[in-house]
């Protein structure tokens, strides 16, 4: 499909000349603002303390789904724990972290702790090396800290398993990218006139159609909209993650951005579906707030009652959100002990009324947490 004579939109002859229709989109960005500012206003209610803890749930889940949405599975307590020793936030005993898990929340701290700082080369290349700080993607050696040489074709953006690619457009060839950053660096350094959510979006869409990496361009763009979105609150520290939304929107996301890229430089529908989905991730957010509340009632209501590190470490797992059954088996392999002390613990939980055995049958006993009173 063309649109005009050309296949993608930076073959245009007025690219990057965004266009977009401020009237469409007017009632979306009125609609984010109001949700920022209810969002904003609980959680200054709430004490630093908990906000912190709230901040530390949406990093740790933009960490997470940043990395799942170009198919990267990491370990959830280290992200956690990686991202509460940088917030300085107590959760007790800290998890294994690994390079990989480093790099990504470094990544992201620094999009959003340091968001008014000039977006530069050597920053983008800082991000890149952290992303991938062996040289390599999987088994393939990459050119980290460096734009791409496409050395092996044209760049690609794909998405699905190996095998069954669909590949949704083609970005410039790597002879453009320094003038094409250096224009993208300079546009995202200078004042603008477009309302502070849309340069957001613009931003986000601008780096992705570049793509001038070997590879980690996704996450690299939406720590660039990740930074302009902070820049627009007003404010470092995140409550909302828009890497899980566009997770949970995957398909969409990639649609979206595939017809983008082959029609003209009006980008209205690219900028629609990024305030709606923003929208939504904001939304959210007052889930994960529930959740932060929900938590520190429970452990204001036990603060008496002596736990084990075990025990406590359990029922933060209960209290995060614990996929599937937690039975006495799986208890034992998360605690790293043995079955027996796994029933001591459980046994002593359900004594003291901490947890309570789950209604649900199955072949196995599973528990869950009984509901402080009031």
């Amino acid at each position: 499909m063309k649109s005009g004579n050309y296949t993608y939109i930076w073959q245009a002859s007025d690219w990057p000349s965004w266009r977009y229709g401020l009237a469409a989109l007017a009632q979306s960005l009125t609609d984010v603002s109001r949700a920022q500012g209810l969002l904003m206003g609980r959680l200054a209610d709430v004490g630093m303390a908990l906000r912190d803890q709230a901040s530390l749930s949406v990093l740790t889940e933009d960490v997470i789904k940043t990395s799942e949405i170009e198919g990267e599975q990491l370990n959830i307590e280290s992200v956690r724990s990686s991202v509460a020793r940088r917030l300085g936030v107590d959760i007790g005993a800290l998890a294994p972290v690994d390079r990989h898990v480093e790099g990504v929340v470094d990544m992201v701290l620094d999009a959003t702790a340091n968001c008014n700082a000039p977006v530069t080369r050597d920053r983008l290349f800082g991000w890149h090396a952290a992303l991938f700080p062996t040289g390599y993607s999987g088994l393939v050696r990459i050119n980290v800290g460096g734009w791409r040489d496409d050395a092996t074709g044209p760049m690609q953006v794909v998405s699905g398993p190996m095998g069954r690619q669909h590949v949704h457009f083609e970005a410039p060839p790597a002879d453009r990218l320094q003038f094409e950053t250096d224009r993208f660096i300079n546009w995202a350094n200078s004042a603008s006139s477009a309302p502070p959510l849309i340069k957001a979006g613009l931003a986000h869409l601008w780096f992705v159609t570049l793509h001038p990496f070997d590879d980690g361009n996704g996450r690299i763009a939406r720590a660039v909209g990740d930074l302009f979105l902070a820049r627009a609150d007003g404010s470092p520290q995140r409550f909302y993650s828009l890497s899980a939304q566009i997770q949970r929107e995957r398909k969409a996301y990639y649609d979206v951005l595939e017809r983008t890229q082959k029609q003209s430089l009006d980008v209205t529908e690219w900028l629609a579906w990024f305030l709606e989905t923003l929208h939504r991730a904001v939304h959210q957010a007052q889930h994960t707030a529930d959740a932060v509340l929900a938590k520190t009632r429970f452990w204001q209501h036990w603060a008496t009652t002596p736990l084990n590190e075990r025990q406590v470490k359990l029922v933060n797992r209960l209290l995060d959100g614990f996929e599937g059954k937690l039975t006495s088996s799986k208890w034992a392999a998360i605690a790293k002990c043995s079955p027996d002390t796994a029933l001591r613990d459980i046994t002593e939980l359900l004594a003291r009324g901490v947890l309570r055995k789950s209604d649900a049958r199955g072949r196995s006993t599973s528990y869950e947490l009984k509901d402080p009173p009031g």
